[in-house]
């Protein structure tokens, strides 16, 4: 199955996600890939599955290209072409919901409440200013859109969607690993303001977390040197490339509609070293440095 940038190959007990350097803005597909952004996104997710399999389970069975090309030798010969930016998971049967946890009120959740004040219908203090932290973590699930942007819906929404035990189940994990996560990028010079999750159970029934987790590409990573709350934040992930689009789209030379521009080299290099940064402040490694062999099952 090919997405706007991941791959996922159905091995039969099991499944290859394999996460490209294709990058999307507005929901178009560039036409230049991010160099190593696929390798951040992986590698990234395997170590911090490591660091939150106590909390919750996850579907991740390894990233060791050796050891995925031993179990399924008919992809040693693409092994340049996937290795390191492969994980192979669990198959499971996926909640058809974003589990979504903002510590900080930025983007559509600032779009909201500055409408309405309101988020996901549910009120917040009045007087917050983008970029404020919230009075505390705060759950807002989304529904999964086929194309286009989730859209946000209430707790009682996910419930019905859901059922009530699993939406109680999905929001404390949910809360858990943000806790988590906000704690570790905090001593990594990090703000995590906002992440989405994804949940699924195996065949055993088990509740897991899936896909990626507390990446740039699922999270809202603010180097927190340079916070101002106020105004939006400089962020780890492609705030460059979406800048430069913004700047087309405001001299009317792009529509955000596809095909889109070809982008320029030293916006591709920019956008490559923001990936790379939230890297290596979090793991305190390099993207090379990175030990593959560890992050087996738990």
């Amino acid at each position: 199955m090919r997405g706007k940038v991941r791959d996922v190959y159905d091995l039969g007990d099991a499944l290859l996600m394999v996460a490209t350097d294709r990058v999307s803005a507005f929901d178009v597909v560039l036409p230049d890939p991010v160099p190593r952004k696929g390798e951040v996104l992986t590698l990234l997710s395997a170590w911090w599955f490591a660091r939150t399999a106590d909390l919750v389970p996850n579907h991740l069975l390894s990233v060791d290209p050796d050891a995925i090309a031993a179990r399924y030798p008919a992809l040693a010969p693409l092994h340049e072409v996937w290795a390191r930016r492969s994980m192979l998971v669990r198959k499971l049967e996926p909640f058809p919901v974003e589990c979504v946890v903002r510590g900080y009120l930025s983007g559509s959740a600032w779009k909201e409440y500055r409408a309405h004040g309101t988020l996901a219908g549910e009120p917040l203090p009045a007087g917050l200013r983008e970029s404020d932290p919230l009075p505390e973590p705060l759950f807002s699930p989304a529904t999964k859109a086929e194309s286009g942007h989730d859209e946000n819906i209430a707790f009682a929404r996910m419930r019905e969607i859901v059922g009530a035990e699993a939406a109680g189940r999905l929001r404390a994990h949910s809360l858990a690993l943000y806790g988590r996560g906000r704690e570790t990028a905090a001593r990594a010079g990090i703000i995590l303001a906002d992440t989405k999750f994804e949940f699924g159970t195996d065949a055993d029934g088990t509740l897991r977390v899936m896909d990626e987790v507390l990446t740039p590409d699922s999270s809202r990573f603010w180097p927190a040197e340079l916070y101002q709350p106020g105004r939006g934040q400089p962020s780890l992930d492609k705030q460059p490339l979406r800048d430069w689009l913004e700047s087309l789209v405001a001299e009317g030379r792009w529509a955000k509609a596809p095909p889109g521009p070809p982008l320029p080299p030293e916006v591709v290099a920019e956008t490559s070293a923001r990936y790379q940064d939230a890297f290596g402040r979090l793991t305190g490694m390099t993207l090379d440095d990175f030990p593959l062999h560890s992050a087996e099952a738990a």
